[in-house]
């Protein structure tokens, strides 16, 4: 996807809830008996048309799902009640007001990040990103984005806060593999540090977050080396899982969802977590 495509990118972060409607639509049409071939002529479109509608490949019209859920029979309350939730889908983000000092691969992902069950981290060298204050995420960006004004940092620091806040009200779990590196590099300075060390040490008595610390004198392992890695699970049927893999100074990074990539991601992650310390060693290198 462009990263200079910004209704692109608001498309694709609808593209969860478009995509539950889409498989609904497919699953009313097979139920009906009807073809692909006999619902483009309903609509008046080429075969094709179906096609992307049923892979929330393009946006889900109002008037054509309309007229696809009459032709399958649907019955005026459920065209209603899919309509209604048409019309949610296709609202903004909650993500919307911080748009412009998002990451592109954010605005990609935010919709998988919102309804991800299990989120997966590996970080290499500094405190994983939803496990992170406000003051020492501003740190990082500091250096690492000197492209962004202060205002700018500001409110990233602000969506950080709101996207650490959601997952917790949708019971996301977080499962965390860091190097102790992180505890031996200061950013921000001292009082930024201990802020940190401190929300480390609530973040682990948590019961949906899981906080594995590598030691600095621990032997190389599948993941040293490796840039920052964040997985998301989704339990909505026909989303992949999805990774990511950071690693740019200009806030770019590569997001991976087909079937091999992620599995491949999935067992360095798994062989990770085996290798590094049980948790509740995390309390103690925190203490």
């Amino acid at each position: 996807m462009p990263e200079g495509d910004p209704v692109a990118r608001e498309r694709s972060g609808r593209t969860i809830a478009h995509l539950v409607l889409a498989t609904r639509l497919k699953t009313l049409r097979e139920a009906a008996g009807i073809s692909r071939e006999e619902a483009a002529g309903a609509l008046g479109a080429h075969v094709a048309t179906v096609r992307r509608i049923e892979r929330a490949a393009t946006s889900l019209d109002g008037n054509q799902v309309h007229t696809l859920l009459r032709t399958y029979g649907a019955g005026t309350a459920e065209i209603e009640e899919i309509l209604g939730q048409l019309v949610i889908a296709n609202l903004p983000g909650w993500w919307h007001p911080w748009r412009s000092v998002m990451d592109a691969w954010q605005l990609d992902l935010m919709s998988v990040e919102s309804a991800a069950r299990i989120i997966r981290v590996w970080e290499p060298a500094l405190v994983p990103a939803l496990l992170r204050t406000p003051a020492y995420a501003r740190a990082v960006d500091n250096v690492r984005r000197p492209d962004l004004s202060s205002a700018d940092n500001d409110r990233r620091a602000e969506l950080l806060v709101e996207r650490q806040q959601r997952l917790r009200q949708q019971n996301t779990y977080l499962w965390a593999v860091m190097s102790a590196a992180a505890l031996h590099t200061s950013v921000g300075g001292e009082s930024v540090m201990a802020e940190q060390r401190q929300a480390l040490r609530a973040a682990v008595e948590r019961p949906d977050v899981t906080l594995q610390i590598y030691p600095l004198d621990g032997p190389c392992h599948v993941m040293t080396g490796m840039p920052t890695i964040t997985m998301y699970r989704v339990d909505v049927p026909g989303v992949p899982d999805h990774v990511v893999r950071e690693g740019d100074l200009h806030g770019r990074a590569e997001v991976l969802s087909g079937l091999r990539e992620v599995s491949a991601y999935h067992v360095l992650l798994d062989h990770a977590s085996v290798l590094a310390p049980h948790p509740d060693d995390s309390k103690e290198a925190l203490s």
